[in-house]
Order: structure tokens, then sequence, then C-alpha cells
């Protein structure tokens, strides 16, 4: 029997897919990277009887970057990455083994048909699968690779797609090539030129990375525009002519001038005499039209991430799959989808079909106990909007009054409702009644109750919301649905912008001489025209009417010539950074000295926090995400540079680094950014010779390590993940020895404890034995990863040795006692 091998983008959809063409007779397992399930089943496909695996991705299987040596960036000149870098394809997770899982489950299969969604994106990602299983699938068959055209996971859109199986679109797929190519090479140019450049000079910048994106920094060009609108502002003061009128009994009216405003007291001051001339209101006419509010068009991607920034203020995505009648039967307690449904819906208003999602719609009924606050609030909306888009337009009686006063007219309107239409659901958007509009004809006359000049002046725009931010970037086409979101997450990120009250994006001091620096140079780097045009020259290509290769070479060339202009012309963005930066020099406080010259290097805490000798003129990068304090003023052997201490207070690890050797490694096997529980030295006593324990529990490549600072509360820590092993608590001194357990091959460690708080037998208060295997250390050892927590000690077999100090004994360590811990069990 042939096989046919099924994928899906996600594992939810694998599962609802496999569901539907099963008729719900499928088997389902868990696959071997334990994110995506396997769901199994017999059916029919060309005719002949066959054995279906539908199974799913998790997004992108593939990355794009740069082969190893071009990701140094002290090596390689940025201008390199424009041509000369070469770059691969890599595991966008390597965690979820992808690859490995896809080519397993795709051994031996004759078909695959391929489900994922029907954009761009999914079609990149069809050949990202296609490239990791047909390696492996039966060869044999002249037609084997298939693709599913699906919008709705309802049962008939997906046995339509089945009956209309066609192929993946190279095409389109390349297009996604070619933006990823460009994003990456243009991106990391930018990126590692103005970060070294920036960083190097000033302290107080705030940001570890000065990033630039084609995206990101159009994104927040738009923020800055309406900066700079705001700071530019010059309030105008201008006079409004306001008249009160009224009939007999009735309430007041106020009117509207006609003029609307001047922006000369004295000119209004004329037309305030010229309509005092007369102490009565002529009715010149009277007009009534019915009007009508239209129903919201169905909701998209885009429109919804609008909505939940700007009335809901949270930032989610739903993507949802329908058929009208059905899925309004699901609200029959509601009062208006009754009326619906007996009355006949209407059709929904035409939108812009994308292609890749339909209309996002409740898929049945729930609560707020299930959904929660933020989750409910959505729902509540999403249903609301589904409903309003299938039912009457709102309408109303607009009436309108025309009068004249001396020589000035005036007018003044009302509304009444005719029918709610689909506000009744929305009530938000209901039409705002006005006041009631008197009856009256043409000719009737009113009382002039005052007539005044009224004082006005005009106010400045408010920063740029999230939903504003939002729709200019649609409108521009700059980023996707998907992508929106991610380029105004980085601007928030990388400190360009803060969110503040009402969800307004305030640029910051980086952010705005960034836009500026970019607006002195070449405003093309930060106007969305340039990116707009890549964007056509890309739907070129996804249509067959580009040349993949020409339309990527051409866009890097034109990009390469600004970067090249920018390098030269940097002074101009710095000339702006001097005015609102401090020198590096003179930022941060004195904290360790430096081993060349002895003189203090100052600690600079903003991001990226380091350290700098103004003396040497040398910066030396630093752990992020903790406290960095001075190591007792111990000393490394190898540089006399002072060491420090990072801390982590989230995971309670820390371990001291020299400033020196974690920027330049001073042996082979080191890499930059290791402290000294990764150093190789052999006889220093901070390295890992000297302090490490044992290989570590949960992680291949980490050691256990003591933490000498941590007493009385000790713990030793895997140099490597958040694996944190506590032990010993109150003990006097914790310290490594030089003998290892002939059980594990694990370093022992020898124990002084308090006299008062010793937990050894007769009043003993020193011992040294393995953490892993001694009985005496049997209930004083607790192992904490994140928020778990576990004692060491209880049955099982347990992977570690081997690593202890360095030595190199990995092999196979012997099997230990019964009675010890099995850590790894822990976290299978």
């Amino acid at each position: 029997m042939r096989t046919v091998l099924m994928v899906a983008e996600k594992p939810s959809l694998a599962q609802s897919i496999a569901k539907i063409l099963s008729k719900g007779n499928c088997t389902s397992r868990k696959g071997l990277n334990g994110a995506c399930s396997v769901h199994e089943y017999t059916g029919s496909f060309q005719s002949q009887t066959v054995r279906f695996k539908m199974t799913s991705v998790c997004g992108h299987v593939m990355s794009l970057d740069f082969i190893g040596k071009y990701n140094n960036w002290d090596k390689v000149d940025p201008a390199e990455l424009f041509s000369k870098a070469p770059t691969e394809k890599k595991e966008a997770n390597p965690k979820l083994n992808m690859v490995k899982f896809l080519q397993v489950e795709a051994r031996g299969c004759d078909y695959v048909v391929l489900w994922l969604d029907c954009d761009k994106e999914g079609e990149n990602i069809c050949f990202e699968v296609l490239d990791a299983i047909q390696p492996v699938m039966n060869k044999g068959s002249m037609r084997s690779i298939y693709r599913a055209k699906f919008s709705s996971i309802t049962s008939t859109d997906i046995w339509n797609a089945m009956n209309r199986l066609g192929e993946p679109n190279r095409n389109e797929a390349l297009s996604v090539d070619a933006r990823q190519e460009l994003d990456l090479r243009i991106g990391c140019a930018f990126t590692r030129f103005q970060t070294k450049y920036f960083q190097g000079k000033y302290g107080n910048l705030d940001s570890s990375l000065i990033s630039f994106g084609p995206c990101q920094t159009p994104t927040l060009g738009f923020c800055v525009e309406r900066h700079d609108k705001i700071q530019s502002f010059k309030p105008e003061t201008y006079w409004v002519l306001q008249a009160k009128v009224f009939k007999g009994k009735e309430s007041p009216l106020i009117l509207d001038w006609n003029r609307v405003r001047v922006f000369d007291r004295e000119v209004g001051q004329m037309f305030v005499n010229l309509a005092k001339t007369s102490r009565e209101a002529q009715v010149e006419s009277v007009s009534t039209k019915e009007k009508s509010k239209q129903r919201p068009q169905a909701l998209n991607t885009v429109e919804m991430l609008r909505v939940a920034s700007s009335a809901l203020g949270i930032y989610i995505f739903i993507s949802c799959h329908f058929s009208i009648k059905g899925n309004l039967k699901l609200f029959l307690t509601v009062h208006q989808v009754k009326a619906l449904l007996s009355a006949g819906i209407n059709r929904p208003r035409k939108g812009t079909d994308a292609g890749d999602h339909p209309p996002i719609t409740p898929m049945c009924a729930a609560s707020e106990a299930e959904l929660g606050s933020d989750g409910w609030r959505l729902y509540e909306y999403i249903t609301r909007h589904f409903i309003a888009t299938v039912s009457e337009d709102c309408k109303y009686l607009q009436t309108t009054i025309e009068f004249s006063i001396g020589t000035e007219a005036f007018s003044c309107s009302g509304r009444t409702l005719i029918s709610p239409g689909y506000t009744a659901v929305m009530p938000w958007q209901s039409i705002p009644l006005e006041e009631v509009i008197p009856a009256c004809e043409h000719g009737d006359t009113f009382t002039v109750d005052e007539i005044k000049l009224v004082e006005k002046q005009t106010s400045p725009p408010d920063y740029l919301t999230e939903a504003e931010l939002i729709t200019l970037m649609e409108k521009h086409g700059i980023g996707t649905d998907a992508s929106i979101p991610v380029h105004i997450n980085n601007i928030c990120q990388r400190n360009y912008v803060t969110v503040e009250n009402g969800r307004k994006l305030k640029p910051t001091n980086l952010g705005i001489v960034l836009v500026h620096g970019y607006y002195k140079i070449d405003a093309e780097l930060v106007l969305p025209t340039i990116r707009s045009a890549v964007e056509k020259q890309l739907n070129l290509i996804s249509l067959g009417k580009a040349n993949y290769q020409q339309v990527l070479q051409h866009a890097l060339d034109i990009f390469k010539r600004k970067f090249h202009y920018f390098v030269d012309s940097i002074t101009n963005m710095d000339e702006l950074m001097e005015v609102s930066f401090s020198p590096i020099a003179a930022t941060g406080k004195p904290l360790s000295r430096c081993g060349k010259c002895h003189r203090f290097m100052k600690y600079i805490q903003a991001k990226p926090s380091r350290l700098h000798c103004s003396h040497c003129d040398e910066t030396y990068s630093l752990p992020q995400n903790g406290a960095i304090k001075l190591y007792k003023e111990l000393r490394c052997p190898l540089d006399e540079f002072e060491l420090v201490l990072w801390t982590s207070g989230a995971r309670g690890k820390s371990y001291p680094l020299c400033p020196y050797c974690f920027s330049n490694p001073p042996f082979r096997d080191m890499k930059k950014g290791m402290g000294c529980n990764e150093c190789t030295h052999p006889s220093c006593q901070h390295s890992l010779n000297s302090l490490g324990i044992g290989q570590c529990v949960e992680c291949d490549s980490g050691v256990l390590v003591l933490d000498p600072t941590s007493g009385p509360k000790w713990r030793m820590a895997c140099n490597k993940c958040n694996v944190v092993v506590h032990f010993f608590e109150h003990a006097h001194k914790v310290q490594v020895a030089q003998e290892s357990c002939d059980v594990c091959d694990a370093s022992l460690v020898a124990v002084d404890f308090n006299k008062t708080r010793t937990p050894l037998p007769a009043g003993e208060t020193q011992h040294t034995g393995c953490v892993f295997c001694d009985p005496v250390f049997q209930d004083l050892v607790e192992l904490k990863h994140a928020t778990m927590r576990h004692s060491m000690h209880r049955g099982g077999g347990a992977r570690r040795g081997g690593r202890g100090r360095g030595r190199g004994r990995r092999g196979n360590p012997k099997k230990p006692k019964d009675k010890m811990a099995a850590l790894a069990a822990y976290f299978v």
C-alpha cells in the first residue's frame, strides 16, 4: 500500500484537516520533536487505496543567515555583506528538530500533499518542506508533489481542495527568498556599522543594538514625522461667531456660523456688529434627508490589529474559518441574530480579498471564564463585528435649518433615528442624536438671545497611536499582516519609541536623532517610497514577470551604493548625536581596574552595559540583563584585569569574569562571551578546572560549577543552561576537592558545616564526598530549573560525570547507586 504524507502549517490545522478527510476515523501520535502530531488513516488517493499521514510544521522550517565566519562583527567589514558574504539556510528553530522530524515521517512515502497557508509565505514553506523530504521519499511516481489550495477549514472547502490538487508556486516562493535575502544583507550591514560606530563613541544611547531595517526604519520614520509636526506646530488664535436663538418657550438653539472662523479679531468684531443689527433670526430654508451609515466590511487581520490596539488596548492574532449562516446559528440567544435569521441575512459588503485567509469570524460560542479577560473582550468584538457585517445599515433622518441674522448666515442640524441596523450590536458606532430641532418652516423667525465673538486656538496633532501607525504601514506597503506588529515591536525593543497612555508611540531621543540623521544623509533610507518600489519588484517575481536573480542584484546594488555613501557621510548624523548624548569617556561610574594602565575603568550601565577605560580608550563587553559588581578586588592571572561578578536576580545565578578575557578569549577552545566558569585555565582558582564538579543533568554540553560567592546558601550552576543546584545550606565552607568519585567520575566536594547546624552524625562538622552519590549528602541537595524545584536524590539512573573540572573523562560513567538522583528524569 502506498503512503501519502500531508503537511500543514500548524499542528492545530493538521488535526482539523485530518479529522475532516478521515471522517473522524484517524489515529494520532506525537512526533519525535514533541511539538507536532501525526494523524494516520486509510483512504483513497489517485484511484487507489493508500495510507495517509497528516502532520505539520510550526511556521517556517528554515531561516536565512550568513555562514559562520561572516557573523563575526569584529573581523568582517559590513560592506562585504552585500555581495561577498555567502548565505545558508539554517533551521529556524533548532530545538524543534523539524528537518529530522519531517524526514523520519517522509521516509518511504510515495506522495506529498502540501496544506500550507495560501499566501506567499506559505508557498515558501512548501519548498522548505520539499527540500527536507524529497531525498528520503520513494522514487517512482511521475508526479508525487501536490498543493492543496484552501481558505477555510470547513468540510466543503477541505474536500474541494483535496479534489482539485495543484502544484506549489515556485515564483511566489522565490519572491519571499528575495525579500529574506534583501532584509538580511541590508539590515545587517547598516546595523553592524552604526552600532559599532556610535556605541564606541557614546555611553548613554541606552540601546543594545542600533538596528536598521528596510521596513523597521520607515516604521520609525512615521513616528518621528508626527513628533516633528508636534514640535514645529505654532498655535494660531482664531475667532468664531456664536449665536443663541429661541422660539417661544422651547429650549434655545446654538447656531453654527457659516463662515466657520476668522483669524483677525477686528474682522470678527465687524461681523458681530453686522449681525447685531437684527434682533431676529430668519429661517431661510428647512431640509430633511434620509441618510445611512454603512455596516462594516468583514474583519481582516490588519483591521483587527487596529481595533485591538485602539479600542481594546491589546495586541493579538486570530484567524478563523466559517460559513455565515452556520456561524450565526451559534448565537441564537442574541435577539438581533434571531431577527436576522428570520428576515434573511444581508450580503456582506465587498472588501479586498488577499487570498490567504477568510474574514476573522467566531467559530463557536464561548464564555469569559473560558477565554480570560483580554481573550473575552477580543472574542466579543469579533462576534459583534461578524453579526454586524450581515445586518442592515443604520438609517436616520438629518434635518438642517438655515438662518440669517442681519447679513450673516448660520445653521443648525439634528438627527432622528429611523432604524439602528447594525449599531444595535455595535452600539459604540451608533449615530449621536443631537438636540431636538424645533418644527419650523421658511419665513419663521426666532428671537436672538445672544451673539458673541469666541476666541479659540488651533491645536497640534497628537502622537501616532498604534492603530494609526498600522494604517500608515498598510497604506505604504510596509510589512504584511504578520510582520507589521513585529516591526512595531522592534522599534519599541530598540528603545526608539516608548508606548504612552492610549497606545501612543512617542519617539525617544535616539529614535529622533537616527531619523533626522537619515534625512540629512539620504532621505530614502527612512522614507517608505523605496521599500514600496522594492515590494513592487518582488511582486513581479511572484507573478513570473521578473527574474529573481536580476531583481535581487538590482536592489542590492542600489543599497550597496547607499551604504557606502552613508558610511562616508556618517559625520552628518554624528553631529546630531553629539548634541543629545554624552561621550563614552564622560559616562558611567568607576568600578574595576584596567590590566593595562591599572587605572579605574568606568561601568556604563545603559544598554549595552560595558566597561570603558578612558586612558587606553578601550571598551570591554559584559553579560547583559544582570547586575555587575567588583569581585573581591581579585585579578585575572593572565592579564591583571580586576574580576567583576555578574549576577542574574531572576535565576539566582552568578559567576566572575575577566573583562578582557570576556571580549578576547585566551584559549582556542574558548569563545567570546565566556566567564571564569567556562575558562579552561589549568590552575586559576576561578576557572572551570578549579570549580567544575560534574556534567549538567539536563544539557549535553554544560558543566555544574560551584559558585564560591553563594554561601551560606551554597549552589552550583550549569555554565551553559539555567539549571541551578542548591546544596549544603548554612555550611561554613564548600570547596571542590582534587579527587573524583569512583562511581560517576564527578569531582568530590569538601564541606565544612557550622558546629551548631551540622547534619552530620555524632557532631562531625567536615565531610568530603560526591554530590551525586554520597549517602551523607542525600537530603542536602536540591535542583532548580526556572520555576521547577526537586530533591536530587530519587530513584533511577542519572547522566553525569565526565566533565568535572575539565579533565575530559566523559566516556561511559559507572552506574550510580540506586538511591541516588535521576535528575534527567525530571525533564523528560
